[in-house]
């Protein structure tokens, strides 16, 4: 098969659709497929890729004329090759397959507006995306899968993510595919449980300590002011000492650092920054925590299940999804409500019932390989490969 991706930046370490599609396309190129890659730059893995470059516009250009530049600039460059699939991701007009990996951008815009604690902001929020071109141009874009005809095969990425563009397009659920992301469970699995001890010593946490793990870049949006309500209600009832919060990603505002110190919870949550090793955080805790506004399906709660942490997410994270309520981790209703946040973590507190669910988020995890995955895409490609020979 000779197969299209389009992004913007392709990079094995980029986020969402950028990584995914370098994965997929190695897979692809390993079994002797064509991998094209369609976008402003390339890190030039694999470098079986073809790679056509699509002009960046200036700096100046308004964000929605850049938008807009770029899948008219792919229409016009597909047009002219014959690829048998065409894969979008919400960015581009033509494709026989579409998968988006943000979710639904009204309903994702709306919930990312919902994380500002101040309602006066919140309203203005709301009402300068109404007025932005830049929200137009995405949403009409990104509709473009929904108006073919005929339609692209729809994906996708988590049961959340499938129901929102069901309501927000008008089309039935059944007539959008489920393939959640898949991860290397071995390398979660087998995550380096000798960081544990060196870990829990260097932030000064005791060994019998209960751990709970927040990883995240955009601290806002997942909701860590919240945890740090939740720890401060949860050390108050339970004691300073059976718990503490290691929090990777992000480095506090000022703010949440005041925050922090109101609820004097210095001793008891740890802001370490960026890492390139996740899985010895995971080995050094014991529960997985992301009050996350919303996560079209936050990988990073795959990643902990596999390394034996339950996990605890709102219902606004697609990742929900593969949670059996109270059995393998928790999901809460929103970020806001922290005694519910509270009560999710105060029952991991419990040593017996943090071992069962352990050993079911190792279950869970399991069948979510990056194999999986890639197997069932690879198949939807060849029934849209197959499709578009027919109708030609």
């Amino acid at each position: 098969m000779k197969v299209a991706f389009a992004i913007e930046n392709f990079s094995v370490y980029g986020g969402g659709a950028e990584s995914y599609a370098v994965r997929l396309a190695r897979t692809l190129v390993h079994q002797g497929h064509e991998a094209h890659f369609f976008g402003h730059r390339w890190d030039g893995e694999p470098n079986q890729a073809i790679f056509h470059k699509i002009p960046r516009l200036p700096r100046l250009a308004p964000p929605f004329v850049r938008i807009m530049h770029f899948a008219l600039a792919h229409r016009a460059a597909v047009a002219r090759q014959g690829f048998d699939v065409v894969i979008g991701f919400g960015n581009t007009l033509t494709m026989n397959v579409y998968q988006s990996h943000g979710g639904v951008h009204q309903r994702s815009t709306d919930r990312k507006i919902a994380a500002v604690r101040n309602p006066a902001v919140r309203f203005l929020k709301r009402l300068g995306v109404r007025f932005t071109p830049k929200h137009y141009a995405r949403a009409w874009i990104e509709s473009a899968a929904f108006r073919m005809n005929p339609r692209p095969i729809l994906v996708a990425i988590s049961d959340m993510v499938r129901n929102d563009m069901a309501e927000h397009f008008g089309i039935l659920a059944d007539e959008i595919r489920l393939v959640y992301n898949g991860i290397d469970v071995a390398k979660f699995s087998a995550a380096q449980r000798d960081s544990r001890s060196k870990i829990r010593e260097e932030l000064g946490f005791r060994s019998d300590a209960v751990l709970f793990l927040f990883m995240a870049y955009d601290l806002r949006k997942k909701g860590i002011r919240y945890l740090v309500e939740a720890a401060a209600k949860l050390r108050d009832s339970m004691g300073a000492n059976r718990f503490g919060v290691i929090a990777v990603g992000g480095l506090p505002s000022p703010s949440l650092s005041r925050l922090v110190d109101r609820f004097d919870l210095k001793d008891t949550m740890a802001f370490v920054g960026p890492t390139q090793e996740p899985e010895r955080y995971y080995a050094a805790c014991d529960v997985f925590v992301l009050p996350t506004f919303y996560d079209a399906c936050s990988l990073v709660v795959f990643e902990a299940m596999a390394a034996g942490l339950p996990a605890i997410t709102t219902a606004s994270n697609g990742a929900a999804g593969i949670i059996d309520q109270g059995k393998n981790g928790v999901v809460i209703r929103q970020a806001r409500d922290v005694d519910e946040l509270v009560a999710a973590m105060g029952r991991f507190l419990d040593r017996d019932a943090l071992k069962a669910a352990s050993q079911a988020a190792r279950q869970t995890a399991s069948r979510y390989t990056v194999e999986a995955n890639h197997r069932e895409m690879l198949n939807i490609f060849r029934e849209a490969a197959a499709k578009r020979g027919k109708d030609s």
